[in-house]
């Protein structure tokens, strides 16, 4: 949840009252939101030790927002909500508001149809006759930055630019261009540099170094000229220093690009209604005419009411209440959305959703927000009308049932990152990465957390290492999930269920991490057969292997025949005929072996250790009753 600092003073201001910390921690939490932090004794004590006041500060609150609230991002939202929630106000109409020539007067932006190359959708707006104050200024960049690191995904699918208009000239053209012929003063900059040569200058800034991958290798970047080939901005790199805001500019062009027409959408609206209290007229937007590639033309932004329809009975059913339609309705105002009873169903309401809630979705949401007005802690208590019991899934019960008769067996159960670094899944294990397997983190914070591990074992050998002091022998297992890639599945990965154990002493072990096997095997009611026995149904069998992260000739794979399906007589008979000639292969389970040498080597490990892993996932279809609560 993202946490917005306000001025203590400047938001009783608004409110037009000062509360105690413990008041307004619970006016926000009847609200949803949660006062994090209060600065005042800081600062208070900061004074105290000498201190300048100026270099202290001003008492800030920090407030904890729901990561679907982007209207209370700044103390402008936050300010606006509560006043409407506590009755000393009416939720704001917003509108839109063309200048004096109509719709022919309107500034114009042209999109080049280059930019699907890059970033295809735009969108902007104008606020006329801003006044601002330093701490409305602030006020104005933070909600943007917020935005950028929340629905914006670190400007990755949109970027917000805005922009001194009187410095400006319309039209303004939206285009994308080689960065070779990309020349422009940035922000903070006293000398001009091609595009090229930002993303080299930046490389160094931290605060803009993690945007350059956006757009670095891309043939063009994305870049707004005015009327004199002036540039506006680099999105989503940088703003142009020609058109940057200042505490005495008075009109201000907000633009916005994108790679997602609907996060575009909310955000262009988010930044234009919230500062829109400090135009001349209060919350009025200026639109522009944006002319697309194919030559449509489209006005922005469209901060047109959404209107649906919420039911008494819905939200009574969802809350236990009994109230009218008319009392939900008041309930609704309290949470600035515009609301009247339907004159031909005195049950439903008619709802208008102001285009700052674009978390309404559905009318569960709406009833969310009644009961948020009425007051969760005020609804009355009740047993619930039926009752479910739940159940574990297969793979969990498989997994207690490994659990439970290592742990019998004196093993003990560790509980590793499921992040590990590159080195530690491959190369510490002797193998290569294929590059069709491993799920990679894309902006890893450190080197320990670069990819997703396949394998259970880096988590167990780094368990090890950590606990060299503790007398051998060490006896340690994990019954985790690991990820592999699968292009089947719609996040283009999934997770397997594998258990594992190491065993390290002075000797190296192999019979007792075999021994490990087959207990488990035993409990899962898997019988041991023979390699060459392709008569067996079902069970399981172990080969000498040949890897590279076990000594030669001392790791052997794991093989699971599956039981065969129910089938006809005729069928049951083709289907051993064709196992007994090899024609149907057996899956392929784990691994167990003695480590080599060079892997203990790479994980500090002094002693010899013997590791076992398998997958629990071909057995989760087969759960017998004596894992169940059923007896």
């Amino acid at each position: 949840m993202p946490t917005v600092a306000v001025d203590k003073a400047d938001l009783w201001e608004r409110l037009g009252h000062e509360y105690s910390s413990e008041d307004f921690d619970h006016l926000c939490f009847e609200y949803g939101l949660e006062l994090d932090e209060d600065t005042t004794a800081e600062v208070e004590e900061a004074i105290k030790n000498g201190i300048p006041a100026e270099q202290a500060g001003r008492p800030q609150l920090k407030i904890e927002i729901p990561a679907n609230r982007y209207d209370l991002l700044c103390i402008e939202g936050i300010s606006r909500a509560l006043r409407v929630f506590l009755g000393k106000a009416e939720a704001p109409r917003y509108k839109i508001v063309a200048p004096a020539g109509g719709e022919a007067a309107l500034l114009n932006v042209t999109c080049s149809p280059d930019t699907k190359r890059i970033r295809p959708f735009f969108a902007c707006a104008i606020l006329r006759n801003v006044k601002f104050t330093p701490r409305s200024y602030a006020s104005f960049i933070d909600l943007q930055d917020k935005l950028h690191q929340n629905i914006c995904r670190r400007r990755q699918l949109v970027a917000i630019g805005t922009h001194d208009l009187d410095t400006l000239q319309a039209p303004f053209r939206y285009e994308a261009r080689s960065p070779k012929d990309i020349k422009f003063k940035p922000l903070g900059k006293d000398k001009e540099y091609t595009a090229e040569e930002l993303m080299t200058v930046y490389e160094s800034e931290k605060h803009l170094s993690k945007f350059l991958p956006i757009i670095r290798d891309s043939p063009v970047y994305p870049i707004i000229y005015d009327a004199k080939d002036r540039v506006l901005s680099m999105p989503p790199i940088i703003n142009s220093e020609h058109s940057k805001i200042t505490l005495q500019t008075r009109n201000v062009f907000i633009d916005v690009t994108a790679t997602d027409q609907t996060k575009l959408d909310i955000v262009v609206n988010m930044v234009a209604t919230m500062f829109s209290e400090y135009c001349a007229e209060p919350y009025t937007i200026e639109p522009v005419k944006v002319v697309l590639p194919d030559g449509q033309a489209k006005i922005t932004p469209d901060i047109s009411d959404r209107h649906t329809t919420a039911h008494a009975s819905y939200v009574n059913s969802c809350t236990g209440l009994k109230l009218s339609a008319a009392d939900v309705s008041k309930l609704l105002g309290k949470m600035s959305l515009y609301t009247s009873v339907s004159p031909s169903n005195a049950d439903q309401i008619l709802v208008e959703i102001p285009a700052t809630r674009p978390d309404i979705l559905h009318e569960c949401d709406i009833m969310e927000d009644a009961a948020i007005a009425y007051g969760f802690n005020n609804l009355p208590l009740s047993f619930p009308a039926t009752t479910t019991v739940g159940q574990p899934s297969a793979i969990n019960q498989l997994s207690d049932v490994v659990r439970r008769e290592w742990a019998l067996a004196g093993w003990v159960e560790v509980l590793p990152l499921i992040l590990c670094s590159h080195e530690e899944n491959f190369e510490f294990l002797n193998h290569v990465d294929d590059g069709k397997t491993v799920v990679k983190i894309a902006n890893p914070k450190t080197l320990e957390f670069q990819v997703v591990r396949t394998t259970l074992i880096p988590g167990l050998l780094k368990t090890v290492r950590e606990n060299r002091s503790h007398p051998l022998p060490v006896k340690i297992f994990e019954a985790s999930d690991v990820v592999v890639k699968d292009s089947t599945r719609e996040r283009q990965a999934r997770n397997v269920r594998h258990a594992a154990a190491v065993w390290c002493n002075k000797t190296a072990g192999f019979e007792v991490v075999h021994g490990m096997l087959d207990r488990a095997m035993k409990m899962l009611d898997v019988p041991r057969i023979a390699s060459h026995d392709r008569w067996a149904k079902t069970g399981y069998y172990i080969k000498e292997t040949s890897d590279p992260m076990f000594f030669p000739g001392r790791a052997a794979t794991i093989y699971y025949r599956p039981p065969p399906v129910k089938q006809s007589a005729l069928s049951a008979v083709k289907q051993e005929i064709e196992s007994a000639l090899h024609l149907e292969q057996d899956m392929k389970l784990g691994t167990l072996g003695i480590l080599h040498p060079t892997v203990l080597e790479k994980f500090d490990i002094g002693y010899p250790c013997s590791s076992l892993e398998f997958s629990l996932e071909p057995f989760k279809k087969q759960v017998p009753k004596i894992w169940t609560n059923e007896e």
